[in-house]
């Protein structure tokens, strides 16, 4: 004999099935609609905070920008102050420079020997003058090249001059060191 089942069993079980499936399914929802709540109020946190900072750096800005003018205008004034003072040291040193060049001119002439003209052109110094005779002319030139203030001492020319006195008349030409850097040597 054939038996028959007429309880719906096999329904009842797909049902049982389907219910679970969407339960999980509604869980699962639910879980992810959560993470995503989560999430979303952590960045508007995050948000929130960066935009309370960037308004409290605004403020301390707007705080601080008087003392940052004060800053620039005090630059300036020392960047012109410093200009100033440079071209006082400048005059300064100028000032005292030729007196210097002569101080040791007149330390390093001998006796007997006499500078008639003395000019000077791009660093350059061009002296002439006469002396009793060639020795002393040497001597000079020996003590022009020692000194710290001259340099490349060189004589263009001598010339005996007749007349009540026999005088050797010349011309040297040198370079003048500067005498900032030549105390420094």
């Amino acid at each position: 004999m054939l038996n028959i089942n007429l309880l719906p069993v096999r329904e009842a079980r797909r049902k049982e099935e389907v219910r679970q499936l969407l339960t999980q399914m509604m869980l699962m929802l639910i879980l992810v609609g959560a993470a995503i709540a989560f999430t979303h109020s952590r960045i508007s946190e995050q948000i929130v905070m960066s935009t309370a900072r960037v308004d409290q750096m605004k403020r301390d800005i707007d705080q601080f920008k008087p003392q940052l003018e004060k800053v620039a205008a005090f630059r300036k004034q020392k960047a012109t102050l410093e200009k100033k003072i440079k071209v006082i040291e400048d005059l300064d040193r100028a000032r005292s420079g030729p007196v210097q060049v002569l101080n040791e001119l007149a330390n390093r002439t001998p006796e007997r020997l006499w500078l008639t003209k003395m000019s000077t052109q791009d660093g350059e110094i061009l002296m002439e003058g006469l002396s009793l005779d060639n020795d002393l002319v040497a001597l000079f030139l020996s003590s022009l090249g020692e000194s710290p203030y001259f340099k490349d001492v060189d004589l263009d020319n001598t010339k005996l001059k007749e007349g009540a006195l026999r005088l050797v008349s010349f011309k040297i030409r040198a370079v003048l060191v500067n005498p900032e850097s030549a105390k420094a040597a």
